[in-house]
């Protein structure tokens, strides 16, 4: 039953992006107490070629050092920053400088191969934060109300189908092009399905979350050529099951929603926001809501800048 939102700045200008998010999450918490997360785009202000890398690490003598050893035999590291986290693990946040976006998934490949290690995720044009417990106490941790952005997607997780961790808490992301980013509310029947087809075309999974194949199938459709909406409609069609999700690019947002309706989804927008949730309950946290749309069933919806 997770809790899904979505907001864009239609200026395109930083706005306290973080902050609507965890206020649209939180209104959002009795959707599901797993985990939360947020993608924030806009508001890194990276150069060219630079990523940020989210790392989780257990706390044990000399692990810490073997991470940035490996980091550093590739590129070096050019600043960074430590997050205390729960369950003796923290947090490792750098900043590298690579080639191009294909030696992103490689690096970070490199990096899971160290035990008690694991990429969160590594980005250009968004900042992720995701974790475990509620989402007051995650805006807490990593101050999300600060965070500036153009505009971002967020989930709050009741786990059906994986574990609970920082890893399996929404948004998913994929690599097979820069920054494409995935929340989502309910199952994927035909997972396997979707997925076959994508493995041979050489994409990668990480888990058997079908949250994670959704991601595969948008970031495929995109590479193809597609238009977000052109992809969001095309997935409708495709997958089966009850379903409604966001996506998140640089240029914007996009939800989609079963051909049945079995999943919640509304939207409303005026001359400054367009905003999506799984409930008007969170939408009114950032705009008026007199006029709140219905997702209807089968629809795709995006909004670009």
């Amino acid at each position: 039953m997770c809790g899904i939102a979505g907001v864009v700045f239609k200026d395109g200008k930083l706005h306290p992006v973080g902050d609507s998010l965890t206020k649209m999450l939180n209104a959002l918490q009795h959707r599901g107490p797993d985990s939360a997360g947020f993608a924030i785009y806009g508001g890194l202000g990276l150069m060219k070629d630079d990523y940020l890398l989210n790392i989780e690490v257990k706390e044990k003598p000399g692990l810490l050092q073997q991470v940035k050893d490996t980091v550093n035999t590739l590129t070096p590291i050019k600043n960074e920053e430590i997050i205390p986290s729960v369950e003796n693990y923290i947090i490792y946040r750098c900043k590298v400088s690579l080639n191009s976006f294909i030696e992103l998934k490689p690096l970070i490949m490199d990096i899971d191969k160290i035990n008690d290690v694991i990429v969160l995720n590594g980005s250009h044009s968004f900042e992720m934060i995701k974790d475990v417990g509620l989402v007051k106490d995650i805006a807490a941790r990593y101050d999300t109300n600060s965070k500036q952005g153009t505009h971002g997607i967020g989930h709050t997780r009741f786990s059906t189908e994986s574990i609970v961790d920082r890893y399996h808490a929404h948004p998913f992301q994929s690599y097979i092009i820069p920054d494409i980013t995935v929340v989502h509310n309910g199952q994927i029947t035909n997972y396997w399905k979707i997925r076959d087809p994508l493995e041979r075309k050489g994409h990668i999974f990480e888990t058997t979350n079908d949250t994670e194949c959704i991601v595969h199938y948008i970031a495929d459709k995109l590479k193809e050529g597609y238009k977000l909406e052109e992809a969001l409609e095309q997935s409708v069609k495709d997958m089966d099951g009850p379903f409604s999700y966001i996506v998140g690019t640089p240029n914007g947002v996009g939800i989609a929603k079963d051909q049945l309706g079995l999943r919640p989804g509304v939207l409303a927008e005026n001359d400054e926001l367009f905003a999506i949730a799984s409930e008007e309950v969170a939408l009114r946290e950032v705009m008026d809501t007199h006029d709140i749309e219905q997702i209807s069933p089968g629809e795709a919806r995006a909004y670009t800048i």
